[in-house]
């Protein structure tokens, strides 16, 4: 198995991977957008470059950094939200061309679970997504981009809302009343069982495959965000009662357990 593996995008996600990349013998490359951030990579053992996807091209030395990797992990999320957006999709066709100019065998791809929408009950990867959203629609379309290219193999991962020790909803949540969707379940993964899944999807080289990543706990939301924001000492937060009820989407990680694997981290604090 060829050890040489690019992480586009070491930010929240990518860096901890990278160093768990590391710490079993990978030898890795990684991006990042900022050039204080450089010397960050540089520390933890990562091979460094500063590169920018725009809707106009690549900035910065992606032939360098695609050179002499067996494995590119892309995580990189789509910037839709606020008043600055993107064709997240463009910056994905940019990417893919140099992909194929390179010597890149397999692509993991980091997607969303947005990718499904409005779906209801049981989700599983044989759902047909049906995007609402704007990044859901791009992310499914760079998916299927990715996909449809003959000179690597690509694997989909779509991860659920993530957390870990510095990041969780009920701290958006927190004292906020007339909350939406009080009795949907929640769809959370842990950011440690986010690497979990990305280091057995490539130590057991499942490629051309289908994953969602989503720990199998799903509670109502209004009953886990009110005993997190507690646990927490934080105001919780309240729930609408409402007379028509939908029973929203509650996503399984069929692929992976059906492999025999498990989920190591709770997502109860």
């Amino acid at each position: 198995m060829n050890k040489n593996i690019g992480i586009m995008g070491c930010g929240w996600l990518g860096l901890p991977l990278a160093k768990t990349m590391i710490e079993k013998s990978y030898i890795v490359k990684g991006t990042t957008t900022s050039a204080r951030k450089m010397e960050l990579l540089q520390d933890a053992e990562i091979d460094p470059f500063q590169i920018n996807l725009s809707e106009t091209g690549i900035s910065g030395d992606i032939v360098g950094f695609l050179s002499n990797i067996g494995t590119l992990i892309i995580n990189v999320p789509p910037k839709l939200r606020g008043t600055h957006t993107e064709s997240y999709m463009e910056k994905m066709k940019y990417l893919s061309a140099e992909i194929q100019k390179s010597d890149v065998s397999y692509v993991l791809f980091v997607s969303s679970t947005a990718v499904y929408g409005n779906a209801e009950g049981e989700v599983t990867e044989a759902t047909l997504p049906q995007p609402v959203t704007e990044s859901g629609k791009q992310l499914l379309e760079s998916e299927k981009l990715f996909q449809n290219q003959e000179g690597y193999k690509t694997t989909i991962i779509r991860f659920g809302g993530l957390i870990g020790t510095d990041r969780h909803p009920v701290n958006m949540l927190s004292g906020r009343h007339n909350l939406n969707n009080g009795d949907y379940p929640i769809n959370l993964i842990h950011l440690n069982d986010c690497i979990h899944m990305i280091v057995t999807i490539l130590e057991h080289a499942y490629w051309g495959e289908l994953f969602n990543g989503v720990y199998p706990y799903h509670p109502k939301k209004q009953i886990y965000y009110f005993e997190e924001a507690q646990k927490r000492g934080l105001p919780t937060p309240s729930y609408k009662t409402e007379t028509f009820k939908k029973e929203g989407k509650c996503i399984l990680s069929t692929t992976f357990l059906e492999k025999g694997h498990t989920f190591n981290t709770s997502i109860i604090s």
